[in-house]
């Protein structure tokens, strides 16, 4: 149930989003979501790909300062309150959120959230027991 979410940091300065994207894609490296967070001075890439092993070396071969954590993406009713039904659930367990960001792709009815929490497997424990859909990595990778 757990995704491979591959971080990258990146001086924010014109070209360096351009230069990452361009490592992958010549690596054969589909990007399947990606959150950019930044700073005046760096930015934090959070990425989704096919392949993270892949993804991990050619990036460090670039010298890119990069880290592998674990998500997971969650089915989300695509209407209005369906995130609001899901973050209940999580703040009605004590269930901390330490970010989001949707991903491209829809899964039915729904869209998918890919969720980071300070303690992962309590929050797959929580979700399941709520009836929420979490979707397999490989799923989210190959779609």
């Amino acid at each position: 149930m757990k995704v491979e979410q591959i971080s990258v940091f990146i001086e924010n300065k014109s070209g360096r989003l351009a230069e990452v994207s361009g490592v992958l894609g010549d690596a054969n490296v589909n990007i399947r979501a990606l959150s950019l967070a930044d700073t005046s001075d760096f930015g934090i890439l959070r990425l989704i790909v096919d392949d993270s092993e892949k993804a991990l070396s050619v990036l460090r071969d670039k010298h890119f300062t990069v880290n592998k954590t674990e998500v997971i993406g969650v089915e989300v009713p695509d209407i209005p309150g369906g995130l609001s039904s899901i973050l209940k659930i999580l703040d009605n367990n004590q269930i901390n959120v330490e970010y989001m960001y949707a991903f491209v792709e829809r899964s039915g009815s729904n869209a998918v959230i890919i969720f980071r929490f300070d303690n992962i497997d309590q929050a797959i424990k929580v979700l399941l027991n709520n009836g929420v859909n979490i979707l397999d990595g490989k799923k989210i990778t190959s779609i």
